[in-house]
């Protein structure tokens, strides 16, 4: 700590402080027009002066010393500081001044600059191009804080400054308009903007974090702290409302993740919340059509089919579908639902299809399903490994983060098949063939131990499996995995030194590791790593973490929304488990674990599945292959869905149920590094739909079956006294302290945020190396289907698209594109921009060309975020051998121009199923509620 004086007032500050944060933690006001603390300082506007040991000097670039004393207060300084106001003001318009809630009209404001010093008459015009992000060039001051935002904190550098002294004005690097531009509308631009230069169009023109709120009469009569319902970042949000809609969305300057920055989705994604496609009535199946009913009577045909399934064909008759989009609480009481009022075990949500792996290989590492550091530490890294994910646009707050590092020293080795994102910036960017990560990290490993990169007294003391894992590495040198994976052996080399050798390694890794035949083994072999050098549980390193896709993708299966296993991940097959969640619950849990979601289908298609009940999850546009999942639907007697539009399994479904979004909802998430946050409704849900916990409850009340619980935050409770994990967790511990962390085990405990401190939570204490040899893909290229399909997300889109599809994110991404290397455009004559046919052993899709080299030779690449694609169609059965997470990263595909012949496999149609009858346009039918139909759903099903 430092100890100055400001205005003679004796007091401390961090190292590292500048006098402008000693003066403002001394309660001082300082006007810092080209200053925001997420970035490096500039000093250009000269608003911050005071003084120091007798030296004027701007405080934000000054560098708070022991024994300085700082005056600030003195009328002197507030002088200059206002001159150097009125210069600014001088070259701006007066309604720069006079309207408008700014930093900069404040600091005027504050230090008696009026309106009248704003002389200039505008003229440079404006660019409004892009939905989300206008610029008035009239009100640019050239502080460069927007600049320094998007290269600092997000990392894109697509804005620079133009022009020379007075006409200096910020534009996009690119040239042209801002839509056009590299922005991905993160919004940091107009987040930090001290004057209104850039601003959100609509209702919250002007708002940014800095803005104090509400503003009375203004735009924001409420705000509500909650947790980002998009990706597993788990960004802490700010969301402005007035009159019961949304005004705004901004960045929590706090949050303990995204600390003021958020991306494209949580930012400005909301407007789905005011769509006309809402539904917001209850839809019943009546012969082909879903018509509107009253919720009385949707509930009690739901009751009446789980009450006869069960009483003619048993309770492993029945199957939910949980949802990782859901809070803690909403999957908590579903999975109860299915124990205690149905008899069954056969719940699951959607990490069956992305992370299941990771929380399978994790456990049988290290002993826990989750990461096994905090996001936190990533700042002490010094060297990161970042495997199977693009986090630039999967993950753009953890990405920025990540490339901060990398630009400030720290090391960077990126395993992807495609040069995106981070493996622009690289030091070593591997290029695996798609499905033979086991042996390329086997080769990392097989350096580590020939070039003693190892930690020999963590793995005398606590780990187990080397002599196995060595035996199985004699057979992975450099140049043989070099041949398997298409890595040249230099970089293999390159790469396991620059890991081996770091004294604070990380590993990140992400889908492109799991959604394989192997996907286990690939995490485990990860793992290897992480032991091998000692990154774990010691503090020296930030072990492995896998980087989630979904909201609560961690929380569903945290919460026991898993087929064979209960809250806190304990087994179904333990009789102490069962004994400890009966004594909870009041009544015996099933012994033998329920089905997977593949389970279910085939279950479904066999006839032995008479319900499915699916929760927020689009399982006929987003689970791999597609054909066979819409068979299961169809042939499944009774399928409810909860959903918040229309949507492909809608369509098939026999009831529809509006559902309640995250803005909307309350209860908890866990993000991807294992913190329980608070989620808060910000909006009251439209008239008619109701919550997933309030639908559930409904349900099992008309059963007979009382589920306690009635609240979520009494939820959390009953989850904290049967978990000894969560036992710390409450709404109320939330609300008062924020983010905790699980484990954590009492009220008055803190929770664990680095893991495996003291000893690893498997049966021996150590942590288990792996020795799985390497296996090919599912798939395989030949003749017929020559190129390889890797799919995975894009940064403008989230999931299957049903919220960012339904607002401007549309505009900046209207459609989806299949990028591949100039060579193969070439060899099977795809135009760049073209439509072109992409045509698999199971299915077909339509897309757009988009030529380039981010994919290799041989391969190419697909988004999943418009199903009416149909690339999910594409993909195959194939499925990890251990957890049953589909292989969606490598399907053997053919091309070729859209107009050309490209017949589908035997028994499959060319073209996907199109969207029913009032799919599309999202219109209401004649009673003013949609309407919709599903062709061949009736009959065929039920023969």
């Amino acid at each position: 700590m430092i100890r100055l004086a400001v205005d003679g007032v004796e007091m401390s500050v961090p190292d590292g402080a500048s006098v402008l944060a000693a003066v403002r933690a001394a309660g001082g006001e300082l006007p810092s027009l080209c200053h925001d603390d997420r970035m490096s300082p500039a000093g250009s506007c000269r608003t911050c002066l005071v003084r120091a040991d007798g030296r004027i000097v701007a405080s934000c670039v000054t560098p708070a010393t022991s024994g300085v004393r700082v005056e600030a207060a003195a009328e002197e300084l507030r002088a200059l500081r206002r001159g150097a106001l009125e210069v600014i003001a001088a070259g701006l318009p007066r309604r720069a001044l006079a309207g408008t809630d700014s930093e900069l009209s404040r600091a005027c404001a504050d230090l008696g600059v009026g309106p009248d010093a704003a002389r200039s008459t505008g003229g440079r015009g404006a660019d409004t191009s892009h939905p989300y992000v206008h610029l008035d060039r009239d009100l640019c001051i050239a502080c460069g804080r927007c600049v320094r935002m998007c290269s600092e904190v997000q990392g894109t550098f697509a804005l620079t400054l133009t022009g020379r002294g007075a006409d200096t004005v910020v534009a996009p690097g690119t040239g042209g308009p801002w839509v056009d531009s590299d922005c991905v509308a993160c919004g940091g631009c107009v987040d930090t903007c001290p004057t209104g230069a850039l601003t959100e169009p609509g209702p919250a023109r002007g708002l940014t974090s800095a803005t104090p709120l509400p503003i009375p009469g203004g735009p924001a009569t409420g705000v509500t702290r909650t947790t980002c319902g998009y990706c597993g970042v788990g960004c802490s949000l700010d969301v402005v409302t007035a009159d019961g809609e949304v005004t705004a969305v901004l960045p929590d300057l706090g949050g303990p993740v995204n600390r003021g920055h958020a991306c494209v989705k949580g930012r400005f994604a909301h407007r789905y919340l005011r769509s006309t496609e809402r539904l917001t009535q209850p839809l019943l199946r009546h012969g082909d059509r879903l018509v509107p009913v009253g919720w009385d009577e949707a509930l009690r045909h739901v009751a009446d089919g789980l009450r006869a399934a069960v009483a003619e064909h048993g309770p492993e008759s029945v199957a939910v579908i949980s949802s990782a989009r859901a809070t803690n609480e909403e999957n908590y009481l579903i999975q109860k639902f299915c124990r205690v009022a149905i008899g069954t075990n056969s719940v699951d949500n959607c990490s069956r299809l992305c992370h299941s792996p990771s929380a399978l290989g994790l456990t049988a590492s290290f002993g826990m399903a989750g990461g096994t550091d905090g996001f936190d530490d990533v700042q002490r890294a010094d060297c990161f490994l970042v495997v199977g994910a693009n986090p630039v646009e999967a993950h753009p707050v953890v990405g920025a983060r990540l490339l901060n590092r990398a630009l400030r020293g720290a090391r960077l080795v990126v395993v992807d098949p495609r040069a995106v994102g981070l493996a622009r910036h690289a030091d070593v960017h591997l290029r695996p063939h798609p499905g033979t990560n086991v042996a390329l990290c086997h080769g990392l490993a097989h350096v580590m131990l020939a070039e003693d990169l190892t930690d020999e007294t963590f793995l005398r003391d606590r780990a187990t499996g080397l002599p196995e894992l060595t035996a199985l590495l004699d057979d992975y040198p450099p140049a043989r995995v070099a041949d398997l994976t298409g890595v040249p052996e230099s970089d293999i080399v390159a790469a396991a030194r620059l890991y081996g050798r770091a004294q604070r390694p990380a590993i990140l890794h992400g889908l492109g590791v799991t959604e394989h035949l192997h996907g286990t083994d690939g995490v485990r072999a990860l793992a290897n790593l992480a032991i091998l050098r000692g990154a774990v549980g010691t503090g020296r390193g930030y072990g492995v973490n896998p980087l989630r896709g979904q909201n609560n993708v961690q929380g569903a299966s945290d919460m026991g929304a898993l087929p064979d296993l209960l809250p806190g991940y304990a087994k179904v097959t333990d009789p102490e488990a069962r004994a400890r969640a009966a004594r909870v619950w009041g009544v015996p849990v099933p012994e033998r674990p329920g089905l997977r979601i593949p389970e279910m289908f085939a279950a479904a298609r066999a006839g032995r599945l008479r319900v499915l009940w699916v929760i927020g999850e689009d399982i006929c546009a987003t689970d791999p292959d597609t054909h066979q999942v819409v068979a299961a639907v169809r042939a499944c007697p009774l399928v409810v869905c909860d959903e918040l539009f229309p949507s492909e399994t809608a369509r098939h479904a026999d009831v529809v149920l509006p559902a309640t979004s995250w803005l909307e909802k309350d209860g908890t998430f866990v993000n991807f590094d294992r913190r329980v946050q608070r989620v808060r409704p910000a909006v009251p849900p439209p008239d008619g739909a109701r919550s997933d916990f309030d639908i559930v409850h409904a349900v099992a009340d008309l059963l007979g079956a009382s589920l306690g619980c009635p609240t979520p935050a009494a939820a959390l409770a009953e989850c904290a006294a049967l978990t000894p994990d969560f036992a710390g967790l409450s709404h109320e511990r939330l609300d008062r302290e924020g983010a905790v962390p699980w484990p954590c085990r009492g009220p008055d405990r803190p929770g664990e945020t680095s893991l495996y401190r003291e000893r690893f939570a498997t049966p021996d204490g150590r942590a288990h190396l792996a020795a799985a040899p390497y296996l090919p893909p599912g798939e395989e290229p030949d003749d017929t289907y020559p190129l390889v399909l890797v799919t995975g997300r894009r940064w403008a889109h989230y999931n299957s698209g049903s919220m960012t599809r339904r607002g401007p994110n549309l505009t900046l991404a209207p459609v989806d594109f299949l990028d591949l290397h100039p060579d193969d455009a070439e060899r099977f004559r795809i135009a760049d921009g073209a439509p072109v046919s992409v045509t698999s052993r199971h299915g077909s899709a339509r897309l757009v060309a988009r030529v380039g080299r981010e994919s290799a030779p041989g391969q190419v690449f697909a988004a999943f975020h418009f199903p009416a694609h149909g690339v999910n169609s594409l993909t195959s059965g194939n499925a990890d051998t251990v957890t049953s997470c589909p292989e969606y990263k490598v399907t053997a595909v053919r091309v070729a121009p859209a107009g050309a012949t490209a017949p589908g496999p035997p028994g499959r149609p060319d073209r996907r199923p199109g969207i029913g009858p009032g799919f599309t346009s999202g219109a209401p039918g004649p009673s003013g509620v949609l309407e919709v139909g599903a062709e061949g759903k009736g009959a065929e099903r039920r023969s």
